[in-house]
């Protein structure tokens, strides 16, 4: 079954961030639903509580348990799955009795389609691919909050815009660990220039932009990766920030 209209998750929003962290504003910049970055010395930035929206789990979300950071490869056979390489950072950071700090020890899981809109693990009426398992795994939060992926840039497929997904989890394996899902998108510009190269131009058709996702509709601005180019690829940090009782 569809379950892209099903919500999961909650983050904090930016007026209980801002209530929590009293006037010194440290989570969220006022008026701008960008990250605020507070600098106290070149090397130590002080962690953003940043609000973001919620998104949809979808259907292909399969919890295989797979720590690993290069998610390229299936583990079943080896292949690696060819595309634009991205290195991918998330710095995981929540709100405690009125603080902000680094979430470590967080369960970060991302999966995405590969070059031809295709995801792993999952049987679909275009394709079947279950027992595989490229482009899913998940992370620890280490000491800084960060989670660090080394994947490719996502495919398409029609319906949505390039997005991948991921889940964050205080303990996956406690009834009630903090459980919050969400989405990421790209520039539609820089998606343009990423499809019109091999692998990803192999697959013939019209790719929907971010405009055109309904699931976008929903808060994606703000779930923006802000990518800069890296080697041959490119690489991105998206921060998060997570309300903990």
């Amino acid at each position: 079954m569809d379950r892209d209209d099903i919500p999961v998750g909650r983050v904090l929003s930016r007026r209980e961030a801002l209530a929590a962290l009293g006037a010194s504003g440290l989570a969220i910049l006022a008026g701008d639903s960008r990250p605020a970055h507070a600098w106290i010395s070149p090397r130590s930035r002080v962690p953003a509580c940043v609000a973001r929206p919620a998104q949809t789990e979808g259907p292909y979300f399969v919890d295989r348990m797979l720590q690993r950071s290069d998610i390229r490869s299936d583990p079943a056979g080896g292949a690696v799955k060819e595309g634009t390489p991205l290195s991918l950072t998330f710095a995981v950071s929540a709100l405690r009795s009125g603080s902000c700090g680094p979430l470590a020890g967080a369960h970060v899981d991302i999966w995405h389609c590969d070059a031809q809109g295709i995801y792993s693990g999952v049987e679909d009426p275009g394709f079947n691919t279950v027992g595989q398992s490229f482009l899913r795994g998940y992370q620890i939060t280490d000491a800084a909050g960060e989670a660090r992926f080394q994947t490719i840039y996502p495919g398409w497929y029609s319906g949505r815009a390039v997005h991948i997904h991921f889940k964050i989890r205080t303990d996956p394996q406690a009834e009630r660990g903090h459980d919050f899902t969400s989405q990421v998108y790209f520039d539609d510009d820089l998606t343009a220039k990423v499809l019109s190269g091999m692998p990803y131009a192999a697959k013939t058709g019209r790719h929907d932009r971010n405009p055109d996702d309904s699931i976008f509709a929903r808060g994606g601005d703000q779930l923006l990766l802000a990518t800069r180019p890296s080697g041959d690829g490119y690489a991105a940090r998206f921060e998060v920030g997570l309300q903990l009782a």
